[in-house]
């Protein structure tokens, strides 16, 4: 059994299984039933957005037989990159591929939607690794699939496609899909309303409202513009897929779980940082 092994350095995620225990029950979860079919969680290290994150992945149903977190960062043009070992070692112990759902998917890809056919993942990326613990946690008895996909509208259709190829295979499937949202400041190359509180609250009162509103309205290529003209979301394909397989599935609309922002972490008697990150947890419920 080949395993993918953790890259990302420490402060991302604990490395201990107790720990990551630790932190995940000390989270007061929204009380919404665990019945989401597709959730969109943020990526980035737990001490910023870990609380959110943990929103989404407790929203999916815990009867899944198998969890698709679909990542990101990859700009149109490039094909969908696949993590090709057998299982992840993750800090709480091996989580399994499903490797069927995933031969199946890479047959089906690229004669409906992805030309270029598919790719194997051997990057570093923290947008599918560093839910992977959390993923483990709320359910360790299930399978994995680990994927990443452009920012482009075959994406929207790849989560349709992962759909009818769970049903297919008779898997209750759900889907995390991995993404911030705005990334602010300086360390961004992104300032359109300067420095301060007013640069905060526009992050959170416009462009990222913004962009959760339409997503929750399933409007997917105004997502995809939304993303791409406003900054708004750095992994729009894992948006894309997860709002594909929430309309494929027939569940209502999306529903926001928590918001924050990486300036949330400095506590209110702190001043506003020159850069921060928007983060946001969602659900689609059957």
């Amino acid at each position: 059994m080949t395993l993918r092994k953790g890259s990302l350095p420490r402060g991302w995620y604990p490395q201990d299984g107790e720990q990551i225990r630790d932190f995940l029950a000390s989270i007061p979860l929204p009380p919404q039933p665990r019945t989401a079919r597709a959730a969109v969680a943020p990526h980035a290290g737990w001490v910023y957005s870990g609380a959110i994150a943990a929103a989404s992945v407790a929203a999916l149903n815990p009867q899944a037989d198998t969890v698709a977190v679909i990542g990101g960062h990859l700009p149109a043009g490039l094909p969908p990159l696949f993590a090709e070992e057998d299982g992840f070692a993750s800090p709480l112990g091996n989580m399994e591929m499903d490797r069927e759902l995933r031969a199946l998917l890479k047959k089906e890809l690229p004669g409906k939607s992805f030309r270029r056919g598919t790719a194997p993942d051997r990057y570093q990326d923290n947008t599918v690794e560093v839910l992977i613990p959390m993923v483990h946690y709320f359910f360790p008895q299930a399978w994995l699939l680990w994927f990443r996909l452009p920012a482009e509208m075959a994406s929207f259709e790849a989560g349709k496609i992962l759909f009818q190829a769970g049903k297919s295979l008779n898997r209750n499937v759900v889907v995390l899909g991995s993404t911030d949202l705005t990334h602010y400041g300086d360390q961004y190359d992104f300032s359109p309303m300067g420095k301060g509180s007013k640069a905060l609250d526009w992050v959170r009162e416009v462009n990222d409202r913004r962009f959760i509103k339409t997503l929750i309205e399933g409007k997917a290529e105004r997502i995809l513009d939304q993303a791409l003209e406003d900054r708004s979301a750095c992994s729009v394909g894992a948006v894309l897929a997860t709002l594909g397989f929430a309309q494929a599935s027939a569940t209502s609309k999306g529903e926001l779980l928590a918001y924050g922002t990486s300036a949330d972490v400095s506590g209110e008697d702190q001043e506003v940082p020159d850069s921060f990150v928007g983060y946001a947890a969602l659900g689609w419920y059957a």
